[in-house]
């Protein structure tokens, strides 16, 4: 499927879902709204300390809104999370990126029956700023802006059982993996380009673009443990029905928050990925880099102390 083919499966998409929302703009009455920003900082500092020590400066934005429309059998519901946060340990060098992401679904249901609704759901993920190995190379990027970037568009059902818990099935999902970068794209960053099969660590081309077509399942739950302490849980898992369709991407995130009064609270998030199409490369005994042919887990975890102010 070529360039012009992907936007326009795109846009269509787009257009359904703006037609399915067109009632909603002339009516406020039926929005609700609400929100949160964020702001961690940590800070150490050592001077003539025999046990040795590093000083560091750490800080940790965030930024959450959502915004729902109900009315009768349709609603509508927009939610965004974003986050950035650095390590300085030393002002004359780079900083070191601890958290980023730029997180959107907007999903448009209409109720089919008792807590189930026909659905279609947008959903864009990607970073700000960019990102390095610093296990390797703290010069070579890894990451940045729409490299990479995921884009998909769903059309299923939608399970809610009660507040707390839900579920959403599309069996027809169209992803694009974005990599708008030249030289991710030429290293096959992502999994944007196909291997060459008489050499695995060559690529054949360097596509920014990589489109796949298949089924999306997205769980969430949101709980109170106990009073001031929330857990938020999101699972996400892919099949591409155009190849491999067994190998099941999963996306995992959870997010534990302990309030200590209404601005001060101790979050600890953690985010698992696991994704077949994404390339790793280890280092051979001569220095050169190397194609690892086994996928991996990727796995994140961020604990901060801060303050949070609801919108």
């Amino acid at each position: 499927m070529n360039m012009k083919k992907k936007l326009l499966f795109v846009l269509v998409l787009l257009i359904s879902i703006g037609a399915m929302a067109q009632e909603t703009v002339s009516d406020t009455s039926y929005w609700t709204k609400k929100g949160n920003v964020g702001l961690n900082f940590a800070q150490s500092s050592y001077t003539n300390w025999a046990a040795g020590g590093q000083n560091a400066l750490n800080w940790l934005g965030s930024f959450n809104y959502s915004i729902n429309y109900a009315k009768d059998k349709f609603k509508w519901d927009n939610t965004l999370n974003t986050a950035l946060g650095y390590s300085y340990f030393n002002f004359k060098q780079k900083p070191i990126k601890t958290d980023d992401k730029i997180e959107f679904t907007s999903l448009a249901g209409l109720k089919a029956a008792e807590h189930l609704n026909y659905s279609l759901e947008l959903a864009f993920r990607s970073q700000f700023a960019y990102g390095f190995d610093y296990t390797v190379d703290s010069t070579r990027y890894t990451s940045k802006f729409l490299a990479p970037a995921y884009l998909s568009l769903g059309l299923g059902v939608e399970w809610t059982p009660n507040e707390h818990f839900s579920i959403n099935f599309a069996p027809l999902t169209g992803r694009l993996t974005i990599v708008n970068d030249e030289y991710l794209a030429s290293i096959g960053a992502f999994g944007v380009n196909s291997l060459d099969s008489n050499d695995p660590n060559h690529h054949v081309a360097n596509e920014k673009v990589r489109f796949e077509f298949g089924a999306r399942l997205t769980a969430k739950m949101k709980y109170s443990l106990m009073q001031n302490v929330d857990y938020e849980s999101k699972l996400e898992l892919f099949s591409n029905y155009l190849h491999h369709p067994e190998r099941v991407d999963v996306d995992w995130q959870n997010l534990l928050v302990m309030k200590v009064n209404t601005w001060l609270n101790c979050s600890i998030g953690t985010h698992l990925i696991y994704d077949y199409d994404i390339p790793f490369y280890d280092i051979n005994a001569a220095g050169e880099s190397i194609l690892d042919p086994n996928s991996k887990v990727q796995f994140k975890e961020v604990l901060s102390v801060g303050i949070l102010f609801n919108l």
